[in-house]
């Protein structure tokens, strides 16, 4: 599996909002240069985690980004989900993973269980792991 490039700069702009978690709206300035990832291309990956909830925005000087709600209430999968058209790994011949139709193979091929079992995997390991879970991995490791 290969993370793209939004679900990357994603990840690691909330967890640095998990860091700031508590001090209001950090601007998005500061979380790029903090996190080493271009301001114009989170400026097209913040509102897609607005609209799927998990950040807000507030407006002005004073204005920036904050965690909608508690890092231990936020996994990576809501993030990968939110920047991901609702998808974790889109995968033909695993129903409700793809948004294209399903493969026309799923009845003969002998690698589905595998791929079912990867999904269901990463998705449980993704499902499982929150903000919280990873800064506090971060400051212990």
């Amino acid at each position: 599996m290969k993370l793209s490039a939004r679900e990357q700069y994603g990840l690691r702009a909330m967890i640095e909002l998990t860091h700031r978690y508590g001090e209001g709206p950090v601007p998005l300035s500061d979380v790029a240069e903090a996190q080493g990832v271009s301001f114009p291309y989170l400026e097209q990956i913040m509102p897609l985690l607005k609209d799927a909830r998990l950040v807000e925005s507030t407006r002005g000087v004073y204005g920036g980004y904050a965690l909608s709600r508690e890092p231990n209430k936020i996994t990576i999968g809501d993030i990968v989900r939110a920047l991901e058209e609702g998808y974790i790994i889109a995968l033909k011949c695993i129903p409700g993973t793809e948004v294209s139709d399903s493969c026309t193979r799923q009845d003969v091929c002998a690698a589905r269980d595998v791929w079912k079992k990867m999904h269901d995997g990463i998705v449980e390991v993704l499902d499982s792991t929150t903000l919280a879970d990873l800064v506090g991995e971060a400051d212990t490791g």
